[in-house]
């Protein structure tokens, strides 16, 4: 909401997508503890629900999608075949 404060309201992480190549940020909540993986781990996401936001423009609208997920763990070394990786964690939303 923009309102400055100390306390921690989720958690952001920017998944590496290799379906369609970019980046999707999933949030999480702020119990969860913070989630340090290797660079191009392999994860999955528990519980993920998808959900936009669109605004009017003045030639259709845009469109934001985001994505909550109640957990990020690494995917079993035996099941590789996970399309999320992580690529870095951005604390600052």
């Amino acid at each position: 909401d923009g309102t400055p404060s100390t306390q921690l309201k989720k958690r952001i992480y920017d998944l590496k997508c290799s379906l369609h190549g970019g980046i999707i940020p999933v949030s999480v909540p702020p119990e969860i503890p913070l989630r340090e993986f290797p660079y191009n781990a392999v994860v999955e996401l528990v519980n993920p629900v998808a959900d936009t936001v669109s605004r009017k423009t003045y030639t259709g609208a845009d469109v934001d999608w985001y994505v909550k997920a109640e957990d990020i763990v690494l995917r079993n070394k035996g099941n590789q075949a996970g399309k999320e990786q992580m690529i870095k964690k951005d604390f600052s939303k």
